[in-house]
């Protein structure tokens, strides 16, 4: 990473795509027999715990009884699709929270024997779900492969300066159990990059792969990051610190709407504090004298 002058998100605006990474997809119809034939055996179950379930409800609570966390998982976006398409993904996933489901949303549960009706007209396998299923199964791989390069990217580029945090799937750090007193210490990021010694924070990070992404989902993304590096700056104010914060993302969502004008106007809200890029910028942007300045 050389020491070159250093350049604005908004300097790379006239040839943006030129800095965006694509990753590489699946094509359809060829993902149909892998699909099939990963899936089948959850709708051949989910069938079985439809013929033994006397209500939606009773479904539901067999199926967060499955004792493979998988199987489970998958029972539950295929329950999801034909009975509770209001219900959060996220709560399907938590067996915990398998009788709170049914209790607050078992009233608008479809009933059983429509279930059973609807089920029985589609084949098993039955390729248009199994298509859906599929696009589960590697959802968030390429923020993953993005993150993992990018930590291959800058340790090669600063051996010393120690990085940390989950380079593929792991648990966030927690601002919280890295500085004492945060405001708020449940605050996830992606990763934190030390000085030498590993006494200093010098940069809090957060990694990103946006396909696509517009309308409100763009305003979210960017508000969030918004009231997350003010938190953080803030607190680096407060106590003196000269931590910076770093957006790495990247993807052709960065193309769509106002995203890069938004990313350009949040990196420009802290200037000199708050940098945002894609991995492409990365070795002409983030420089040592950035890091300890």
């Amino acid at each position: 990473m050389s020491a070159k002058p250093r350049k604005s998100l908004a300097d790379y605006k006239p040839d943006a795509v030129n800095w965006i990474t694509l990753a590489s997809g699946e094509y359809y119809p060829d993902i149909l027999v892998s699909a099939c034939e990963l899936y089948k055996p959850v709708l051949v179950l989910f069938g079985q715990l439809l013929k033994t379930s006397e209500s939606s409800t009773r479904l539901f609570l067999q199926i967060a009884e499955q004792p493979d966390g998988w199987m489970r998982v998958q029972l539950a976006r295929v329950f999801r699709k034909y009975v509770s398409p209001e219900t959060p993904v996220e709560m399907l996933k938590q067996k915990s929270k398998a009788q709170r489901i049914c209790d607050e949303f078992g009233k608008g549960f479809r009933p059983i024997h429509e279930v059973q009706s609807a089920f029985l007209t589609r084949p098993v396998p039955d390729e248009a779900l199994c298509a859906v299923l599929w696009e589960y199964k590697d959802r968030g791989k390429k923020g993953y492969d993005m993150t993992e390069k990018f930590f291959a990217m800058f340790r090669s580029a600063f051996p010393d300066l120690p990085l940390s945090g989950p380079e593929r799937a792991g648990k966030d750090i927690l601002l919280g159990d890295v500085f004492p007193n945060y405001p708020k210490p449940d605050r996830p990021v992606d990763f934190l990059i030390h000085s030498p010694d590993g006494s200093r924070v010098l940069a809090v990070g957060l990694a990103r792969y946006d396909s696509d992404r517009g309308g409100a989902q763009e305003d979210d993304r960017t508000g969030g990051y918004r009231n997350c590096a003010d938190e953080i700056l803030g607190y680096a104010k407060k106590n003196r610190l000269s931590t910076k914060v770093i957006f790495v993302n990247d993807g052709p969502g960065l193309l769509l709407g106002s995203m890069w004008n938004d990313y350009v106007a949040l990196e420009k809200s802290k200037a000199g504090k708050i940098m945002v890029a894609t991995l492409r910028m990365i070795p002409e942007r983030i420089t040592r004298e950035w890091l300890e300045s």
